[in-house]
C-alpha cells in the first residue's frame, strides 16, 4: 500500500476599508432664530469630498499598468538579451538575471514550456544550442531568470558561467514541453535532481498560484549535498504556503547528522512506493527530470524532444503505465 500525506488548510482575513464620519454642531444666537433642517449643506460637502479624492486618486495614486508585451512569440525569433546580474546560488550553479527589452515586457512562456540558447565561440565550427527553463514567473515584467549548473566541459554552461554584466545572450522560444490545464490532474508526482528542479519549479508555482487548480504535487528532490539543492528557500515558502497541496521530500546523498527533514541516499523504490500516487489509482501523472544516471533508474530515458521512449526503472516495476510518466 502507498502512504497518503495529509495536508491541513489556512485562512486570510480580510481587511475592512476604514469608515470615517464627521458632524459640526453650531449653537442659537437668538431665541428668533431657527436651526436649518435642509440637507444642502452635507450634499454639498460631500460632493467637495468626493472631488477632492477623485483629484488625489487620479494625480497621486497608482497608475493602471499598461499591457503587457510577449518577448517570445510562436514566430521563434532569435532575441538577444542584456545579462542584468549574476548570483551564486551553489558552489556550481548561479543564477543569472536577463533585461527584457522594456519594463512592460514579459517573457511569453506557457507552462510547462522551455527556450532555447545559442553561442558560438570564436574557435566553434557551429553554435551550440541549449535548453534552459527560467525561474522566473511567467507573468513577471522586465526580465527572466535562469539557473544554471556549470558542467567541466560543457560549452554553454562554461560560456554562461563566464559572462560578465551587460554582455547578451541569444534566445528562442518558448518551446512548448507539457500543456498544463488547471485540474488535469488530481496528483501530480515530481521527481527531480540537481538542475531538473527548474521545469519542477515552473509547473509548481503555476498549479499552486491558481486558486482555481486544486491539484495535489508531492516533489521528490535528489542532491548530493545540502548546498546543493538549488530553490530551497522558495520551495519551502511555498510548502508552508500550501500545506494541504505541496509535499517535498529531499533527498541527499550526504545528508547532514541528525537532519530530520532530509533522507540519507538515492531515490529508492521503497521512498517512490510511499511517497507517490499509487499507479493506475486515478488521474494522477509522475514527471521526471534529472541527470541522465537518474532518467535510467527512475524512468528511462527519452529518445528525443518529441519521443518519450520506453518506461523502463523503478517506475515500470512499480507498475506504472508509460502514459502516466512524462520525461522533462
Amino acid at each position: 500500500m502507498f502512504a497518503r500525506t495529509a495536508f491541513s488548510g489556512l485562512r486570510c482575513a480580510r481587511a475592512s476599508p476604514l469608515r470615517q464620519t464627521a458632524s459640526r454642531r453650531f449653537a442659537s444666537s437668538g431665541p428668533e432664530e431657527k436651526k436649518s433642517s435642509s440637507p444642502l449643506p452635507y450634499i454639498l460637502g460631500a460632493a467637495a469630498a468626493a472631488t477632492a479624492g477623485y483629484y488625489y486618486y487620479t494625480q497621486f495614486g497608482p497608475k493602471p499598468l499598461p499591457p503587457a508585451v510577449p518577448t517570445f512569440t510562436e514566430a521563434n525569433d532569435w532575441i538577444d538579451l542584456k545579462l542584468d546580474s549574476v548570483t551564486l546560488e551553489s558552489p556550481n550553479t548561479k543564477r543569472l538575471r536577463f533585461a527584457l527589452p522594456s519594463e512592460d515586457h514579459i517573457s511569453g512562456l506557457t507552462v510547462a514550456s522551455c527556450l532555447l540558447t545559442k553561442y558560438q565561440g570564436p574557435q566553434q565550427q557551429k553554435p551550440v544550442i541549449r535548453p534552459y527553463t527560467p525561474i522566473s514567473d511567467e507573468d513577471q515584467r522586465g526580465y527572466l531568470d535562469l539557473i544554471v549548473k556549470h558542467y567541466e566541459g560543457g560549452p554553454m554552461s562554461t560560456h554562461i558561467h563566464d559572462m560578465n554584466v551587460d554582455q547578451r545572450l541569444l534566445f528562442k522560444g518558448p518551446i512548448p514541453k507539457y500543456p498544463w490545464k488547471a485540474n488535469m490532474h488530481e496528483h501530480i508526482g515530481l521527481i527531480a535532481g540537481g538542475t531538473g528542479i527548474a521545469p519542477m519549479y515552473q509547473l509548481i508555482r503555476a498549479v499552486l498560484k491558481n486558486p482555481s487548480d486544486k491539484t495535489k504535487i508531492t516533489l521528490v528532490f535528489g542532491n548530493v549535498t545540502e548546498q546543493d539543492i538549488l530553490l530551497k528557500k522558495e520551495l519551502q515558502e511555498l510548502e508552508n504556503t500550501y500545506p494541504q497541496r505541496f509535499k517535498c521530500h529531499y533527498i541527499l546523498d550526504n545528508a547532514p547528522e541528525g537532519a530530520g527533514w532530509a533522507t540519507k541516499g538515492r531515490v529508492t523504490k521503497e521512498l517512490l512506493k510511499t511517497v507517490l500516487p499509487e499507479p493506475a489509482a486515478g488521474n494522477n501523472k509522475i514527471f521526471v527530470c534529472g541527470p541522465p544516471g537518474m532518467y535510467a533508474a527512475i524512468s528511462g530515458g527519452k529518445k528525443s524532444p518529441k519521443d518519450q521512449g520506453e518506461l523502463t526503472g523503478i517506475l515500470k516495476e512499480l507498475g506504472y503505465s508509460k502514459d502516466e510518466v512524462f520525461k522533462f
